[in-house]
Formats: structure tokens, sequence, C-alpha cells
């Protein structure tokens, strides 16, 4: 699916691209003003990055019109406010099984102090003993159950009376 930008006298991006099977049935051709134009998806902003606006610009980048996306790096007082909302984030929750992990100002992130293994297997971080634990299977009994952290087994939840 090729696209097309229309451009003015100057040389200048008009309006919005179109598809070039658009413009044949419209015009047959494609008019000599309308140039070739590449879509580029919106980028993802790495942690300490703002997308400074939600609509890129039409800019010609090696004589072919693209959309250009404007990321910045946030400035100190956006990075501190924005690790300040993570803490605040996870602060706000009782994490009594988390109490050893740590934050980390590269990812903006709380990260455990040994790295959850990498084998394919499904793990929970078990707080009593500070390691990652093998998740046992889920009983298939039919019953709702809730793994006891503590004890890395599964608990059958009992309905609150009256619930």
């Amino acid at each position: 699916m090729n696209l097309y930008i229309e451009t003015d006298s100057n040389g200048n991006p008009i309006n919005h691209p179109a598809f070039e099977e658009n413009l044949l049935q419209a015009f047959g051709s494609i008019p000599s003003n309308w140039e070739p134009f590449t879509r580029v998806e919106i980028p993802t902003p790495t942690v300490y990055q703002v997308l400074d606006s939600q609509e890129p610009t039409y800019q010609k980048v090696n004589g072919v019109w693209t959309d250009v996306w404007a990321l910045r790096d946030m400035t100190d007082a956006e990075k501190i406010a924005k690790q300040q909302s993570v803490k605040d984030a996870w602060n706000s929750k009782p994490r009594p099984n988390l109490t050893a992990w740590t934050f980390d100002e590269v990812t903006c992130s709380y990260v455990p102090p040994i790295p959850m293994p990498t084998d394919g297997q499904q793990y929970f971080w078990q707080g009593t003993t500070n390691t990652w634990q093998i998740r046992p299977p889920y009983p298939s009994d039919g019953k709702d159950y809730k793994l006891d952290i503590a004890t890395a087994t599964w608990v059958v939840v009992t309905p609150t009376p009256g619930a």
C-alpha cells in the first residue's frame, strides 16, 4: 500500500497522505504535485522520555515525505516526579512479601535482590526466604485457590458468610 502526500507550489505538504489506489481512481495517474510518503509508527518512549505530541509532523527525509515524531528526554524535575509517583504507588499497598526489593533509578521500578530465573518455569518471590520459588501447579478440582506465599502451597478460598 503506497502512500502519497500533496504538496503546494513551494513544496510544502498539504493535508494528509492518501493511498495510491485512491489517487489512481480519482486522477487516473499520480499527479505531479503528489510525492511518495512513508508512514512511521508512533515510537515507544524510553523510561525517561516523553512524546512531545500525539501527532507527527510531515518532513522530507532522504527525499521521501515521512512522519516525524518528537521525543525528548525528561527534565530533571520530570524524572524526579515520575520516580516519586512510582514510589508512592509502591508504598500505597502493603507488600510484606517484597520488603527486600529496592528502587532502581535506571528502570524507574522496584527490583528483587536476585533476578528471577529464566528457565521457562513459573516463579514467585518468597519474602520469608528472599528467594524465587517455583510456582506449584494450580489444583484442577474446580475449587477457588490462592497461593500462600509463606508455604508455597495453594489454599482453598472459602467464601465469606453472607457475601
